[in-house]
């Protein structure tokens, strides 16, 4: 999993990423991603979404959020007072694990990375997959082949096809 802030990854991250992931799972969701935004009140953001990828509700982020208040109160990774946030990743999600790039192939994508390629650093195109340890888009120009170890941000651009996609996902969790 990818962990960290906008503007870098905080120390505290993994230590936290191995006290909540453990009751994540086993409460039936994934962590999508963790983020401390820093400041006078930190905010702990965890991201869940649900391992039968049914769409998560408001009961499912105040389950999450009464467990992993108690593990996080026992183990206290984050000095003083601070915010937990359990949320969804959103219909625009942030693609965050490698298999992330296959399950939603086909879909588009903005990319950004740490280092340039052909001195471009944002990426913008329909995934294709994997390709070894490199994810591969389809943008308006070319195909570009992206190094997932330079990725520092993805995200699903919010179209059309990504609200149709949503959508017969709700249905179909209704049914």
């Amino acid at each position: 999993m990818r962990i960290g802030t906008a503007e870098g990854s905080d120390p505290r991250l993994p230590r936290i990423a191995e006290l909540v992931e453990p009751t994540v799972e086993a409460m039936g969701f994934r962590l999508v991603r963790l983020v401390i935004n820093p400041g006078r009140a930190p905010r702990l953001q965890v991201m869940v979404e649900r391992l039968d990828e049914a769409p998560l509700g408001l009961d499912d982020c105040a389950e999450v959020s009464r467990a992993l208040s108690a593990v996080l109160d026992v183990e206290d990774p984050i000095e003083g007072s601070y915010t937990l946030e359990v949320s969804s990743p959103g219909i625009d999600r942030p693609l965050t694990r490698r298999d992330d790039f296959e399950r939603f192939a086909g879909y588009e994508a903005s990319v950004e990375l740490t280092d340039p390629i052909e001195g471009q650093r944002r990426f913008k195109g329909r995934i294709l997959g994997l390709q070894g340890d490199a994810v591969r888009m389809a943008g308006l120009e070319r195909e570009a082949v992206l190094p997932l170890k330079q990725i520092r941000r993805a995200k699903l651009v919010l179209n059309d096809d990504l609200l149709a996609a949503e959508a017969m996902k709700v249905r179909r969790a209704k049914e």
